[in-house]
């Protein structure tokens, strides 16, 4: 999983007319769109200044936790605008949900919370990688920051690497 979060969005809409905020906002939907697709994962929606992306097995030949990190830093170097992103890999149920005429395609379970949170904090110009998902992809953490954070809601601490573009 990838979330990746504009930051400062409220002050930047402040320096903006509607329509050029829209604009910017469209920008940045339309680069993590190519990101995203380039590194081979789906975008699972986007909410208000954040991107959800998906990275599923089946979808790549390439090892799926690789191609989010690949993606993270991809999104830092290419956006417009201040973002920090959270990376990390678990099992979830991926599939529609919903009933009547509320369908949605989606992600659910603690990994996708954990992305969540990871990236709350994340700073501007930060990736939060978790160490499962540094494992899974190969990430070379020999220069990297560790962290063991605690997120909110969460009863257990992750361990998290500080990459950046």
């Amino acid at each position: 999983m990838l979330f990746a979060d504009v930051r400062g969005s409220t002050a930047i809409a402040e320096r903006l007319s509607p329509e050029e905020y829209s604009r910017l906002i469209a920008r940045f939907y339309g680069t993590a769109a190519h990101v995203i697709d380039d590194s081979d994962g789906i975008v699972d929606k986007f909410v208000g200044d954040e991107a959800v992306a998906l990275f599923i097995p089946s979808f790549s030949e390439n090892e799926p936790a690789a191609n989010a990190i690949a993606a993270a830093r991809a999104l830092l170097e290419k956006a417009e605008v201040p973002l920090g992103v959270g990376v990390h890999a678990g099992k979830c149920f991926v599939g529609t949900v919903g009933e009547g005429d509320a369908f949605d395609f989606t992600a659910l379970g603690d990994p996708v919370n954990a992305t969540a949170r990871l990236t709350s904090i994340a700073a501007a110009g930060e990736v939060l990688i978790s160490a499962e998902a540094a494992s899974r992809g190969g990430l070379d953490t020999a220069d990297l920051e560790q962290r063991t954070l605690e997120l909110r809601g969460r009863e257990q601490t992750i361990d998290a690497w500080v990459a950046a573009a």
